[in-house]
């Protein structure tokens, strides 16, 4: 049963959790450029007492909770990063119940959630037994790559044993990783003008065949797990009359298993090298790579727990399945991890992204119920 004094507190910060949204909402963070989004969070969770709050080289906002000297850390961790490239404000619509604005679910409302959580822990002078990292990190979308839990993954190496992410919608979960390879494909070819060198290979072409084998891929099948394939992005020429001389594509494969994603290495990489002739060159950049959970990594106590505190605030059993999150390093490295979720919502990764606002309370519940949990 829940505390009363968590119900007092969320009761008593719902507004200020909105204006915290809101506030965030209107500071753009694409990957890589969190830098304004970090600034307000650490000079948020210094005007609530933390101290040694700092913003390290991958732009992660970390609070230390009690950690020093501890080798047994619990990380609990909303990323601040949005897939949209905009450095200007995008706009934030109320409606009713309804919050509307391009990366208000995923996964603003969560670091808010965190937030409040830093603050319930301060307020009531918890102090975590084995240490807690509360971090607001970066670079957990697209070709973020998982920067930030990278990072600081290596700067606290043999002192984490479990991390929490709230990256998802509410009585959702991730306990499995979906691993994934992306690249970068650039076609160069001599090009010419389009009708008096017509029959010269043209790069949009010859990246069309590419595309064209890729989508001929039948992907490996094996019981419990998923694979797929996506081209995301096209782009090349210079105008209408004019054979194309580049092209390139950003394309990825993806794969719940890691024998299913190493299946997909060589199908797309035979491709990639069946494309190239004396006229055709083509150049292939990983770009992004995301490691699939180490064999025998144990994720039933986290799994249990935070299916439990689900079930009490909601009455609903919790949802699991395999994503990419940024539980893809730790549980990489045979570290136990888990994303939940915090708001109820849709239209994720479009600018049509929407949550209920009576959402968030049960969503900050969620966190500080398992914050205090990994506090014990």
């Amino acid at each position: 049963m829940t505390d009363n004094k968590i119900l007092e507190f969320i009761k008593e910060n719902e507004e200020l959790q909105l204006k915290l949204l809101k506030d965030l909402c209107d500071i753009p963070a694409p990957s890589h450029h969190e830098e304004k989004r970090a600034e307000y969070i650490k000079a948020y969770l210094e005007s609530l007492g933390a101290k040694g709050v700092y913003i390290d080289e991958a732009l992660n906002v970390v609070y230390p909770h009690n950690c020093e000297g501890s080798n047994n850390i619990t990380v609990i961790e909303a990323h601040t990063d949005t897939v949209f490239p905009d450095l200007e404000p995008m706009p934030l619509v109320e409606d009713g119940n309804l919050l509307k604005a391009p990366g208000i679910g995923d996964d603003t409302a969560s670091v808010t959630s965190v937030l409040l959580t830093v603050k319930y822990f301060i307020e009531n002078n918890i102090e975590a037994k084995n240490g807690i990292l509360f971090v607001l990190n970066s670079c957990e979308e697209g070709l973020g790559n998982l920067k930030g839990t990278r990072q600081l993954m290596k700067d606290y190496e043999g002192r984490i044993k479990r991390l929490l992410t709230a990256d998802a919608k509410l009585g959702n979960s991730a306990i499995g990783c979906v691993g994934s390879h992306r690249y970068l494909v650039t076609v160069n070819t001599i090009g010419g003008h389009s009708f008096g060198a017509f029959g010269v290979e043209n790069a949009l072409a010859e990246l069309s065949k590419i595309i064209t084998k890729i989508y001929e891929i039948e992907v490996p099948q094996k019981e419990g797990s998923k694979t797929t394939y996506n081209v995301g992005t096209v782009s090349g020429g210079t105008s209408v009359n004019t054979i194309a001389q580049t092209a390139q594509m950003l394309c990825e494969y993806r794969s719940s298993d890691v024998d299913c994603l190493a299946i997909m290495k060589e199908h797309f990489e035979k491709i990639f090298n069946d494309a190239r002739t004396d006229r055709v060159k083509v150049d292939v950049e990983l770009v992004g790579e995301r490691p699939c959970t180490k064999a025998g990594t144990n994720n039933k106590e986290l799994t249990k727990m935070m299916g439990d505190i689900v079930l009490d605030v909601t009455g609903k059993e919790l949802k699991t399945h395999s994503s990419s999150t940024d539980c893809n390093i730790p549980m990489s490295m045979g570290i136990p991890a888990i994303s939940f979720g915090t708001y109820v919502g849709g239209g994720t990764h479009t600018r049509q992204e929407w949550i209920e606002k009576d959402s968030l309370p049960v969503g900050m519940e969620i966190i500080i119920r398992a914050a205090l949990e990994m506090a014990k």
